[in-house]
């Protein structure tokens, strides 16, 4: 298996007893029929050891379950590409390509802003089978169609929802697939022209890179970004990748404390005081004070600075209750500045809640936060 059920079940930390008993709520919700819970045990246990082949019926249960896809859940090759037969069909594709940017580019664009409303609030993990058919929709209209007028408009929301993407196979422990959909919204971005999108991906980017435990190549990379047609980005955004490279110095640890509070500063400056959330060309970032405040009591969490407490305490009275993945890194971030003070029964209270969060939200990336800072307590 590519990646595997086995190590899809354990980065959420399941046994094997949690993953039937899920699988049998999941099938009960949605009046489904599967196996009995003895049987299913048998299933797993050769499923896991490669002795029976996971069928497309119990892969429809376990990718939604698991956040994967198919290819890392059962290791199947990519279904080749559809043949495309003679210059009829060739043409026929290009003629409905090239209607799409007046017909169906702003279908796409609403189906992007409801995966992502539904990931802010439920997580990623059940996302999986749609966001892939969204993508593929984009990919396959983006290939046949010819010319910059048709192609730019498709490229931009392709840019916007694979960034979506990759964020959200982050967020599921799916790393490879996480630099591949960014890949794919760098070369969407491109072709779209838009240098907006381009930084937004290459910043992002850089935190697969941190994550990975490179996180001096994710801050040359965010850095990268923000010199990438600078007189072409907007203050938001720029705004946003200058907090971005202000968490990924803090992540450095000693040596960069004072680059991170440069940049904290550059993102207060220039984030525009204009009480709107997003741009209107630049729908993938939300930015504005009340989450800069809370982008600056992560930072400062990291650093250690005992001002961190007041920024995270303001951020959570000021929270939206609809970010609830973000909630999760809010409690993270609360009880990582008790632990610097010492105050543990706290520091437990918001780690208990970032962990109840995280299991909300199938959060992968979060839950080994909420480990690393259970193992210092």
């Amino acid at each position: 298996m590519a990646k595997g059920l086995r190590a899809l079940r354990t980065a959420r930390g399941w046994s094997q007893d949690r993953l039937i008993h899920e699988m049998r709520r999941f099938a009960e919700q949605r009046l489904l029929d599967i196996a009995s819970a003895a049987s299913l045990k048998t299933y797993v246990s050769e499923w896991e050891n490669g002795r029976r082949t996971i069928t497309d019926r119990y892969a429809g249960i376990l990718r939604p379950l698991l956040g994967a896809t198919d290819v890392e859940l059962r290791g199947d090759a990519e279904a080749p590409e559809s043949q495309v037969d003679g210059y009829s069909d060739l043409l026929s594709r290009i003629d409905a390509a090239g209607s799409l940017s007046e017909s169906m580019v702003p279908s796409f664009l609403a189906q992007t802003e409801l995966l992502r409303t539904m990931d802010r609030q439920m997580g990623a993990t059940g996302l999986v089978d749609q966001m892939n058919g969204h993508l593929a929709a984009m990919e396959e209209a983006l290939t046949f169609a010819v010319l910059p007028g048709a192609r730019k408009p498709i490229a931009t929301a392709l840019a916007g929802a694979s960034t979506l993407a990759a964020w959200q196979a982050l967020d599921a422990g799916a790393v490879d697939r996480a630099w591949r959909r960014y890949e794919l919204a760098k070369k969407a971005a491109l072709d779209a022209e838009s240098p907006l999108y381009l930084a937004h991906a290459m910043g992002e980017q850089a935190y697969v890179l941190a994550d990975a435990g490179r996180p001096h190549l994710a801050v040359e990379l965010v850095r990268d970004a923000q010199r990438t047609h600078t007189e072409r980005q907007s203050p938001r955004l720029r705004a946003w990748l200058a907090a971005a490279e202000a968490e990924l110095c803090a992540a450095v640890g000693p040596g960069m404390e004072s680059a991170a509070r440069a940049a904290l500063e550059r993102a207060t400056e220039l984030l525009p005081d204009d009480g709107e959330t997003r741009d209107a060309d630049m729908l993938s970032i939300f930015l504005n004070t009340g989450h800069l405040m809370r982008w600056r009591g992560n930072v400062l969490a990291k650093l250690g600075d005992a001002s961190a407490m007041e920024e995270l305490y303001a951020s959570l009275d000021r929270a939206d209750e609809s970010f609830v993945r973000a909630t999760s890194g809010l409690h993270c971030d609360l009880s990582q500045a008790h632990l610097a003070r010492g105050e543990l029964d706290d520091a437990r209270s918001h780690l208990q809640k970032a962990r109840l969060l995280a299991n909300r939200t199938g959060s992968v990336r979060f839950r080994r936060r909420v480990e690393l800072l259970t193992g210092r307590l």
